[in-house]
């Protein structure tokens, strides 16, 4: 690995070096980042260093005990593997990431590949809709849940997290199939629907009572 290294250029070793960081920090890289301003697609130097170097990356993570995964359709390098530190989301993060996976896979169904772009009201029309948000969130509900999207990858943000309005553009990325899958999906929507009938059906009975 030393001589591998020594090989490279003092600007690809740095390249590198930054890049194996930010698989550490982030756990996933994506070919196409997209601008924060104006959510144009560009390249991403990250993945070309993935791409050069990946033999060496995945020698490097085997050693200690992770796996470098690589979605040549999806076009994303991931980290994965026991030393990988894993995220605790709270149950409210956890349902705006649902919503947020189902927006994609609507507006990627429905309307196409250059569609996938959502808003703080979008998400709160889904979470109202499929009673999955019953409840008024606080400012810091959501700054945690667009902070853990966008740090893994899922989203991009035109601004600082702090400053996302309700018609802030929030530009959606595939990984987000990565940390939620279709089953989740139903199965919360399934739990949820029935915890709403049984307080429906509470609400009935507390009324008939009462009369």
């Amino acid at each position: 690995m030393v001589a591998y290294m020594e090989g490279l250029s003092v600007t690809e070793t740095e390249n590198l070096k930054k890049t194996i960081s930010k698989l550490f920090r982030q756990t996933c890289i994506v070919q196409l980042k997209y601008d924060p301003v104006t959510l144009a697609p560009r390249d991403n130097p990250d993945y070309e260093i993935c791409l050069r170097h990946k033999g060496f990356i995945e020698d490097y993570l085997s050693v200690l005990g992770c796996e470098l995964i690589h979605d040549s359709q999806e076009h994303i390098f991931r980290l994965t593997g026991e030393s990988v530190e894993t995220e605790k989301m709270s149950v409210t993060t956890t349902i705006i990431v649902l919503l947020v996976k189902m927006i994609y896979r609507d507006k990627i169904l429905g309307e196409g590949l250059n569609a996938t772009v959502t808003n703080l009201e979008e998400i709160r029309a889904y979470g109202k809709n499929t009673n999955l948000l019953s409840r008024k969130l606080t400012v810091s509900e959501w700054r945690e849940a667009l902070y853990l999207m966008v740090k893994h990858q899922m989203i991009e943000l035109p601004q600082a997290v702090r400053d996302v309005e309700d018609q802030t553009p929030i530009y959606l990325y595939s990984t987000i199939n990565l940390y939620v899958s279709a089953s989740d999906i139903n199965e919360l929507l399934e739990e949820y629907g029935e915890e709403t009938q049984e307080n429906e059906t509470a609400q009935e009975n507390f009324f008939t009572d009462a009369d």
